[in-house]
């Protein structure tokens, strides 16, 4: 049940901070100020599942890795550091200061920059994510493997 778990939420952060990636890239290239607005409110709100669901993962992660002396699981918890890291110092802090610029028609150089850094965040933490997906669903399927290879 915990794995069950540990995918899901892993799966719903992947999901959800790729959704706030490609959304946010969609509208700067093709919006107006009032749909980057309306994307820079939806990614804030958006939060409130990214958020829960990174702990998630990342304590049910901790949980189902303690006593493994695999390197997988140990690159999945150094990952997991980064994302965390990323997502606490870069991600949020971006997102509250670009919906309050944009809620305020402040679309300057700052904005810019703030924007810019928020998407090489964003990618980096799809990268990882999708890395400790990955190597997650080759720990799965290894016990599997040594069990075939039994028979």
């Amino acid at each position: 049940m915990k794995t069950r778990i540990h995918a899901a939420a892993g799966a719903v952060a992947l999901v959800t901070v790729s959704a706030f990636w490609l959304s946010t890239a969609t509208v700067e290239l093709l919006g107006d100020t009032a749909a980057i607005t309306a994307v820079k409110n939806y990614v804030l709100a958006g939060m409130a599942v990214l958020i829960p669901a990174m702990i998630i993962a990342g304590a049910s992660g901790f949980s189902l890795g303690k006593g493994w002396k695999s390197p997988v699981v140990a690159r999945k918890a150094r990952r997991m550091r980064i994302i965390a890291a990323n997502g606490l110092l870069v991600l949020v802090p971006s997102a509250f200061l670009l919906s309050g610029f944009a809620a305020a028609g402040r679309f300057d150089s700052l904005f810019v920059i703030v924007q810019t850094i928020e998407l090489v965040a964003g990618a980096t933490n799809i990268a990882l994510l999708s890395l400790n997906m990955r190597d997650g669903l080759s720990l799965r399927r290894k016990p599997l493997r040594l069990a075939a290879r039994a028979r």
